[in-house]
């Protein structure tokens, strides 16, 4: 016999699953967004992989101790944890590789195409927080070979700017 969830429990799973697909379904869009730009370009492989890679995207965040930690109003360690846990078996994350700059290109675009989704979740400007955050954050330098590509994605990816 199983025990029937209360409907605060549900409330609560209902809401961390929509949060999830949610985020995934934005990058997806973004990927194929930037990926069709690419094949537009001529880079029919790479547009293509980059959609096939936005298929799985985040699908950790699905079970173990991303799906228990992975939100608002965990335990700081239990959340340190399973941020941990997300970045370090997720190979759109610099955590991954060790680093931003020993990213494949392929997760590089993956990458800014998350980066787009936590922007849009969260209305903040994608190319601000590039500019004023991510730099630092990830040692990238600003007007280094990696910035431009990062640049360039952000260029196929979003409107262009005023």
């Amino acid at each position: 016999m199983t025990k029937k969830a209360s409907s605060e429990e549900e409330v609560s799973h209902n809401q961390k699953l929509q949060t999830v697909i949610r985020h995934i379904k934005i990058v997806q869009e973004a990927c194929q967004k930037l990926g069709m730009a690419l094949i537009d370009k001529g880079e029919e492989e790479f547009g293509r992989n980059l959609i096939a890679n936005s298929m799985v995207h985040d699908n950790s965040k699905f079970s173990g101790i991303e799906w228990d930690c992975l939100h608002p109003g965990k335990d700081k360690k239990e959340l340190e944890m399973a941020l941990r846990q997300h970045v370090t078996t997720n190979m759109h994350h610099p955590e991954y590789w060790g680093g931003v700059a020993k990213m494949p290109e392929i997760y590089l675009a993956e990458m800014v195409c998350d980066w787009y989704a936590r922007s849009v979740e969260f209305g903040t400007d994608l190319r601000d927080w590039i500019k004023n955050s991510a730099y630092e954050r990830f040692e990238i330098p600003p007007k280094g070979k990696l910035s431009k590509k990062i640049k360039e994605f952000l260029d196929l990816l979003l409107e262009k700017p005023f």
